[in-house]
């Protein structure tokens, strides 16, 4: 009942309010064909240029002796911990034409329009392809590679015969999932598209600027189709694959040349990651940005006299509150589907998943259909009920795999001693499943902080978080603002990343 209400009540609200002259003035506008070839030409350059710099960044980390390869994996994944608009945003302070680097080089290149959406996108889509990655060749089988060398068999034939092969269906889900981030994102292309617009940046403008819900309701079904095929395709694909067992691990070869390339190649992506974020740092502390860039607090203060200070509350409360109830509701719900099973097992099974198909601006939009007028509308109950349904199909699946691991006969051996169900809950699940307890509850905090798609329609002065501060400062021309709310919502992740991964530290020991 609780996903009905939640995933598909608001989806067949917003299909039941979408019209024939919706449609037609929609497919009749002049922006609407141009923003969807603009959509797919942008999201197919920038998928092929993460997908190839991801495998090529992940192999050399993974196939190399090189040292320090958790700092580069801590570097690598922090364009994940700010909203894809502050990408944007640092690509203008960088490369705008009043940007840091446009002027000290005296460069003459104009970040905005397609090449802007697809160096902003494959930023945003890096850290996701590339964990993706990482996680796959760390269990990757060397046995394989040991038989060919014995043969002869040379490299190129032995990433055509066994690389590619293994790599088959975890590459068709980075494919799709990189590409669904990248096609359903509004951040990026607000801030660099220019005059380059795509379907969910003019999705965002009928909808906020001209409050037109049924035309964005038309733009909304358009942005599903993408996302429900690539949710389709990676679940037939999940579901054919076979898990296997590492026999012998990669031993990385002393190979100098390798070792050069590798801390090269991660010392230039390193860089790419940092330097909006170094921007950030360098503007928010600017005293007037482009024309006096002295060291200064004003920003911070004006910032905070903005109500940046309870903005950032509404935040924290709403991601702390999403990451329990979430990390509850996916708990339970991993349980059921993994411990209980019945003929509801499996719908619920979908369900808890389907979220995973739906974008984040998609999502907002049928709740604003569906809640609007109610007494849970412009609060945060509504903000952490979205974001739940948004975020929830990662650490459900996290749960679901985990419980899946354990001894299928547990409950049974419980029973037999007297043990009822929810002490066995309380006393081995729960102990047993912490690591990826603690995990959830980063996932969903890290995200809720920083997501701006699926509560950009929701948000009011009363339940604003203040990932949405960026875009309204940027629009105000106080770039220096945006960059502290910026850095702002980095500090908040990263300390719960520290904090998180000092808990399963300590759990490990």
């Amino acid at each position: 009942v609780a996903f009905i209400v939640l995933v598909f009540a608001p989806l067949i609200k917003m299909f039941s309010n979408i019209s024939a002259d919706n449609i037609q003035k929609v497919f009749n506008s002049p922006t609407f064909g141009k923003s969807v070839v603009n959509s797919l030409v942008s999201t197919t350059i920038a998928t092929v240029i993460t997908v190839l710099l991801a495998y090529a960044v992940a192999w050399l980390v993974e196939r190399s002796g090189i040292r320090f390869k958790s700092i580069f994996g801590i570097l690598f994944v922090l364009p994940m911990l700010i909203p894809s608009i502050s990408n944007g945003m640092g690509l203008v302070i960088l490369f705008g034409n009043n940007g840091l680097i446009t002027k000290a080089l005296n460069l003459n290149f104009n970040i905005y329009g397609l090449q802007g959406i697809i160096i902003g996108s494959v930023l945003y889509s890096f850290p996701v392809a590339y964990l993706m990655f990482d996680d796959v060749m760390k269990y990757e089988n060397a046995s394989p590679y040991e038989a060919a060398e014995v043969l002869g068999i040379d490299k190129l034939h032995q990433f055509t015969s066994i690389t590619l092969p293994y790599l088959r269906k975890p590459l068709i889900s980075i494919v799709f999932s990189t590409f669904t981030l990248i096609v359903t994102d509004y951040g990026v292309p607000l801030m660099v598209g220019g005059k380059y617009t795509t379907v969910p940046v003019v999705m965002y403008q009928e909808v906020i600027g001209q409050l037109d819900f049924g035309k964005g309701a038309v733009y909304g079904c358009v942005l599903l189709i993408p996302a429900v095929v690539a949710f389709v395709i990676d679940l037939l694909n999940k579901d054919k694959g076979n898990s296997g067992f590492v026999t012998t691990k990669f031993v990385p070869k002393n190979n100098s040349l390798v070792k050069v390339l590798s801390y090269a190649m991660c010392a230039l992506v390193s860089v790419f990651v940092l330097l909006p974020i170094i921007s950030f740092v360098v503007l928010g502390f600017a005293k007037n940005y482009p024309n006096d860039m002295s060291f200064t607090f004003d920003n911070v203060t004006k910032a905070f006299k903005m109500n940046a200070g309870d903005y950032l509350l509404n935040s924290i409360i709403i991601a702390f509150l999403v990451a329990c109830i979430g990390v509850a509701v996916s708990f339970m719900t991993a349980y059921m589907t993994s411990r209980m099973k019945s003929p509801a097992s499996r719908f619920l099974h979908l369900s808890a998943i389907t979220s995973a198909a739906v974008p984040g601006i998609v999502l907002g939009l049928s709740y604003v259909l569906l809640f609007k007028g109610s007494f849970i509308y412009g609060t945060i109950i509504i903000m952490i009920m979205v974001n739940i349904v948004h975020f929830i199909s990662s650490p459900y699946l996290m749960m679901y795999n985990n419980f899946s691991k354990l001894n299928e006969n547990l409950e049974a051996v419980g029973h037999t001693l007297g043990i009822s169900r929810g002490y066995m809950i309380r006393d081995v699940f729960i102990p047993t499943c912490k690591g990826t307890i603690i995990e959830m509850f980063s996932y969903f905090f890290v995200n809720c902080m920083m997501t701006i798609s699926a509560v950009s329609f929701l948000a009011t002065t009363n339940n604003k978080p203040i990932s949405l501060m960026i875009n309204q400062f940027e629009a105000q021309m106080q770039l220096e603002c945006a960059a502290v709310v910026s850095l702002l919502i980095l500090g908040v992740n990263v300390a719960i990343k520290i904090v998180s991964r000092a808990l399963r530290k300590k759990r490990k020991s």
